[in-house]
């Protein structure tokens, strides 16, 4: 496992959990030491028939592993690269191309659920990948997963992804939007929450992230940087096959203002504070203002 952030860790746990022999690496050593002996120095030095990248996108991924490392990674005996990121198809696809030349086999698996998902061992993951490639893998998937669906060739993962994070944003705004205006109209925004949860308007994002809106708490779940990254995938990608997307464009704008007001390092849910547009001060942790 490279990459021991919010998802990468209790994904690591779980596979360790499951039997598999672990090994990981984290850019900030002191996150690794949890797993004691299974830390290792440099990515170079995994030794592993399967490498997974829990890292925020392949951008990362390419710094940490350029060719060289790929090439010891094959000669250790490494087949398999899955990334576990939300990234772009094209990212996907030229990252095959560049390890494919070493005779490693790239498959997508981005994952769905979140940090509490992770720890849970309830992920989402939509893979994509060649058949055979994914019937070598899905074990260690089904590890750490409760649904593990393949969409189709390489790149197809991310595209199923992408889709996730339309309806994931959009409905957080929506969210948002209506508890403002269940409070400017009033209303106890904690009695509202509990009447939309038992009706058609009940959702995971509601369940998730309706007390960060409520209490303007925003300790780290999801970011609002890695949002924004999301959508303007998800955007690019409808640019590119004729798609409109009009309500993820809006959404999209509205989590550009949150991170203009330097809420990129906050869960998400901040998106409250663009859709709110008073001003006021976001924290990580605390109750809400008075």
């Amino acid at each position: 496992m490279v990459g021991l952030g919010p998802m990468g860790a209790p994904v690591a746990r779980h596979i360790a959990r499951a039997g598999f022999p672990l090994q990981v690496w984290n850019r900030t050593p002191a996150r690794a030491e949890e797993f004691g002996h299974r830390g290792v120095a440099h990515p170079a030095d995994l030794r592993a028939r399967v490498v997974l990248s829990a890292l925020p996108d392949i951008d990362q991924l390419d710094e940490i592993a350029p060719d060289p490392v790929v090439r010891r990674w094959a000669g250790h005996g490494t087949a398999y690269l899955v990334v576990l990121s939300t990234t772009s198809p094209d990212k996907v696809r030229r990252l095959a191309g560049r390890l494919g030349r070493w005779g490693v086999t790239v498959l997508d698996a981005p994952m769905s659920g979140g940090d509490a998902g992770a720890r849970a061992g309830t992920l989402s993951l939509m893979v994509g990948a060649a058949p055979q490639a994914y019937a070598c893998v899905e074990p260690v998937l089904r590890s750490f997963a409760a649904t593990v669906e393949l969409m189709g060739p390489p790149g197809a993962g991310t595209v199923a992804k992408l889709c996730n994070q339309v309806i994931v944003a959009g409905t957080l705004v929506a969210v948002a939007e209506a508890v403002d205006l269940g409070r400017r109209a009033g209303l106890s925004g904690e009695q509202l929450v509990r009447v939309l949860r038992g009706g058609l308007a009940a959702s995971a994002v509601l369940d998730a992230k309706a007390a960060k809106i409520l209490h303007r708490e925003y300790g780290l779940g999801g970011s609002t940087v890695n949002q924004v990254k999301d959508l303007r995938y998800a955007t690019g990608l409808a640019d590119a096959l004729g798609a409109r997307l009009p309500q993820t464009r809006h959404t999209r704008a509205l989590f550009e203002e949150a991170l203009r007001r330097g809420l990129g390092a906050m869960d998400h849910a901040a998106v409250y504070e663009a859709v709110r547009a008073e001003g006021g001060t976001a924290r990580g942790t605390g109750p809400p203002p008075a």
